[in-house]
C-alpha cells in the first residue's frame, strides 16, 4: 500500500502541531499566554480546514486520521495542560498550602493531557461520533483553559491556585464524560434539524458583543451547558 505523506490536508494537520509546539514554547520559555493562546486559534483553524480538504480533494486516508490526533494532542491537549501548570505558580492560595502539597496539586493540571489522550483515542475508534461527540471536544477544552489562563496573567479574573486544579479536574473528566455533545455540522441549510446549530450560533454573536474579552470562555460553558441539558432530556426521552 502507498503512503501519500505530503498530500495538503496532512500540511495543514502539521501547521496545527506547529502552531501548538510554538504556543508550548511562548507558555513555558516567554509566559506569553496571549500569544499562546493566538497560536491555539491557528490551530483550531488548520484543524478544521485539514479535515475540510480531505473531504473536498476525496483524499482520506488512515494516516491522515492518525495524523490528526497526534496534532491534536500537543494543540489542545499538552498546550492548555502547560497553561494551566504556569499559570498556577503566579496565583495565590485561598489555604495555606505545604510546599509538597502545593507542587503536587501543580503538577495534577496535568491531568488533561492524560485525559484528553483517552478521549482523542476513544474518538478513533468510536463510530456513534461522525454527526455529535461524546465528551468535550479537546479543541474546545483547550480554548477554555488556555482562554482562562490568559485572563488571569492579564489581572482581568481573580483565581486562586486551588481553583485552577478544579479547572484542570473538572475539565478532564468532560473529555471523558458521557454527555453527548452536538456538533457544529449542519444538514443542509434549513433550520429544521439545524434548530440547536443556529440558536447556538447566533447566542455565541450575542456573547462576542457584550463580553469581548471574556467571550471565550462564556461560549464554552454556554456549550457544554446546552449539551447537557439537551442530554438529559433525550436520556429522559429514553
Amino acid at each position: 500500500m502507498k503512503i501519500r505523506l505530503f498530500t495538503i490536508p496532512n500540511m495543514l494537520t502539521l501547521g496545527n502541531l506547529l502552531c501548538g509546539s510554538a504556543a508550548v514554547v511562548a507558555l513555558l520559555a516567554h509566559s506569553n499566554y496571549e500569544l499562546a493562546f493566538w497560536l491555539m486559534i491557528a490551530s483550531a483553524v488548520c484543524d478544521f480546514f485539514d479535515g475540510f480538504a480531505a473531504r473536498l480533494l476525496k483524499i482520506s486516508s488512515p494516516l491522515g486520521v492518525q495524523l490528526d490526533s497526534l496534532a491534536d494532542m500537543v494543540s489542545f491537549g499538552l498546550v492548555p495542560s502547560v497553561a494551566l501548570f504556569c499559570i498556577y505558580d503566579t496565583l495565590p492560595a485561598s489555604v495555606e498550602l505545604s510546599d509538597t502539597l502545593s507542587v503536587v496539586l501543580r503538577y495534577l493540571t496535568f491531568i488533561v493531557v492524560a485525559f484528553s489522550a483517552l478521549r482523542l483515542a476513544k474518538f478513533n475508534i468510536d463510530d456513534t461520533q461522525h454527526t455529535e461527540f461524546c465528551g468535550l471536544p479537546t479543541p474546545a477544552n483547550g480554548l477554555f483553559c488556555l482562554s482562562l489562563a490568559m485572563l488571569a496573567a492579564a489581572g482581568d479574573i481573580a483565581l486562586t491556585r486551588e481553583a485552577v486544579v478544579a479547572v484542570a479536574v473538572v475539565m478532564a473528566f468532560m473529555l471523558i464524560s458521557p454527555v453527548r455533545m452536538f456538533a457544529l455540522k449542519f444538514k443542509g441549510f434549513g433550520w429544521k434539524g439545524n434548530e440547536i446549530r443556529y440558536i447556538f450560533i447566533l447566542a455565541c454573536v450575542a456573547i462576542v458583543a457584550l463580553f469581548a474579552r471574556f467571550a471565550v470562555p462564556a461560549i464554552i460553558l454556554l456549550y457544554m451547558a446546552i449539551s447537557v441539558v439537551r442530554w438529559a432530556i433525550n436520556l429522559r426521552k429514553e
